[in-house]
């Protein structure tokens, strides 16, 4: 699954290291997802939109393969 964590970072000035903190998880997590090897809990995808104001379906894509 894609995503666009890394984009929404840049636009509000925060680190990798800041959001992990924010949503309970490791950097190496927040790395993991950056990269798409990983998929988040529904839990961890709403606290990551949360923390960004936004939706779920704005961070991350969805792509049927």
């Amino acid at each position: 699954m894609k995503n666009r964590i890394r984009q929404l970072r840049d636009i509000h000035n925060l680190t990798q290291d800041e959001i992990a903190k924010l949503v309970n998880v490791s950097r190496q997590t927040i790395i993991s997802l950056e990269k798409g090897r990983y998929n988040p809990s529904i839990i961890l995808a709403f606290k990551i939109a949360k923390v960004f104001n936004t939706t779920i379906e704005n961070v991350f894509i969805y792509e049927e393969e």
